[in-house]
């Protein structure tokens, strides 16, 4: 099982902005045949709050070892404030998927 998912997420004027850190190796398919092991990346990641998505986006096999990513968007619009959790997910190639959470700061 990969390790967690490190996430900060802070609301400051109405607007939330998260960074998350994926602990995944995201091997190419490229860089898989060169170490003699099979290809796997993340392909998809959402984040949710409340049961709203916020943040949805599928991948390919182009992103970095251990990927950051970071996004905002407006706690207002969606009634979010803090001490709200945001749960983010990942889903890789071989099906694995690992769900983390994190409160809103």
């Amino acid at each position: 099982m990969a390790k967690k998912t490190r996430i900060k997420a802070k609301l400051k004027k109405g607007v939330v902005t998260v960074k998350a850190l994926a602990n995944h190796e995201n091997l190419s398919y490229q860089e898989a045949e060169r170490a003699k092991k099979e290809a796997n990346f993340i392909t998809y990641a959402v984040a949710k709050v409340n049961g709203n998505i916020v943040y949805e986006v599928s991948s390919s096999q182009f992103l970095s070892k251990n990927p950051y990513m970071k996004f905002s968007f407006n706690a207002d619009a969606i009634g979010v404030k803090a001490g709200d959790m945001l749960e983010f997910t990942w889903v890789d190639l071989k099906g694995n998927t690992r769900a983390d959470k994190a409160e809103i700061k």
